[in-house]
């Protein structure tokens, strides 16, 4: 599951990589490569409640096999793409596809791996997505320099395809290939609730994860516009220092995925997750200075630390709706937050791109620091109305999952 997020975001990063290179010669402007975006956006919002509800019902061997092979010809597309609307159906079709990339990880981990190590555990499927991002711009930078822009994006949907020969061979492990339980049962035989749209914790859950991890997108998508435009910089120097950011990413889902498992638990869960959340609601603000910056790699270490905040908010929000409701439906949970996410970066990234085109790069990192402090206040009111009993009320509301079998 590592691999398979890796590769997702190797797909992902890509575009947003070569995208001073693919605008120049493809005459799209900031706001038409914003709305590009969407389009993956809005069919990956689309494709990860889709995608998990048929990995909780059909299993992960036949599930990731169709999404994977899917999204494999989706990238490999972006090669014979001339103009925008060429880039934003192949765009679209990418991002459905990879709406299984999440809900894949989380799946597995719940029927792989006890509670206790579950939090470590969805850092590791996770932390693919970030690693991805990291060495993209080592990878791709040479096969633009020597081949140009059409063939990484061959080279992206090759990497699909031998992903898909090894996991041939893997999802053949018996907790792999088994289909999910159909049910869950808490200790005392009562049935653990999933999801429900009529539940304010799952609005407050997905509002955290949109808000909270915007600043990913706004980061993985707005980096290379700002370092070209902004600060002059070449498509060789963007690549040499853009895996940079993600490693903040790659780190921060470590670190938030252990500290999750050790402080977790026990009568004061809820208020330990208030805190954290307002810790990195707090944490996150000092993106909205990194445009006053004049030492550039202190402008790096500021991508690098919001990506690592980000990444916690990522990693603590999934831990606590994972506690909340029944495991078996891991894969509707994943994609749920990963679909708000990608939903917000749909109707953000429009808007960012008219602030990049016009120069206000101030107010555009302003609003990314800003919209985590937002989440948090959702999640805290949607939480906070779904224990009658007050905040801090030691009933137990519902029953833990950790102490849930997975059947």
């Amino acid at each position: 599951m590592m691999l398979v997020s890796l590769i997702s975001y190797i797909d992902r990063v890509t575009l947003a990589l070569l995208a001073p290179t693919i605008l120049k010669e493809t005459h799209l402007t900031g706001e038409q490569y914003g709305i590009v975006i969407s389009a993956f956006s809005i069919a990956y919002m689309a494709g990860n409640p889709l995608w998990g509800r048929f990995l909780d019902r059909a299993g992960l061997r036949v599930g990731m096999t169709l999404a994977v092979g899917f999204w494999s010809i989706a990238s490999l597309s972006h090669a014979f793409a001339t103009g925008f609307w060429s880039f934003a159906i192949a765009r679209a079709m990418l991002g459905f596809g990879e709406g299984a990339t999440f809900p894949g990880g989380l799946r597995t981990v719940v029927q792989t791996l006890p509670p206790l190590k579950r939090s470590r555990g969805i850092a590791i499927s996770y932390s693919g997505g970030s690693l991805g991002a990291i060495i993209t711009p080592i990878i791709v930078t040479p096969i633009f320099i020597h081949f140009g822009w059409r063939a990484a994006f061959w080279f992206t949907g090759m990497i699909g395809a031998a992903w898909l020969v090894q996991w041939s061979i893997l999802c053949r492990r018996k907790d792999l290939a088994r289909r999910p339980s159909r049910t869950c049962q808490a200790a005392g035989g009562e049935s653990v609730a999933g999801p429900s749209v009529r539940d304010p914790r799952t609005w407050g859950f997905m509002m955290l994860y949109a808000l909270g991890a915007l600043p990913l997108g706004f980061v993985i998508y707005g980096t290379s516009i700002y370092l070209s435009q902004a600060l002059g910089k070449s498509q060789a120097a963007i690549g040499a220092v853009l895996w940079i950011p993600p490693l903040g990413w790659e780190v921060g889902y470590f670190a938030w995925g252990w500290i999750s498992d050790r402080v977790l638990g026990g009568a004061t869960e809820q208020r330990t997750f208030r805190i954290l959340f307002g810790l990195q609601a707090l944490l996150s603000l000092p993106l909205a200075a990194a445009p006053w910056f004049e030492s550039y790699p202190l402008l790096l270490l500021e991508l690098f630390f919001s990506m690592f905040v980000a990444a916690g908010i990522v990693i603590v929000s999934i831990t606590y709706a994972t506690r909340q409701y029944s495991s078996r439906h891991a894969g509707l949970i994943a994609g749920l937050g990963a679909g708000s996410w990608s939903a917000l970066v749909a109707l953000a990234m429009p808007g960012f791109g008219r602030l990049f085109d016009h120069g206000q790069w101030e107010a555009a990192f302003l609003v990314a620091a800003l919209v985590p402090a937002a989440g948090f206040l959702a999640w805290l009111l949607g939480d906070t109305r779904a224990r009658p009993h007050g905040y801090f009320s030691n009933r137990k509301w519902p029953t833990n999952i950790a102490s849930i079998p997975e059947e």
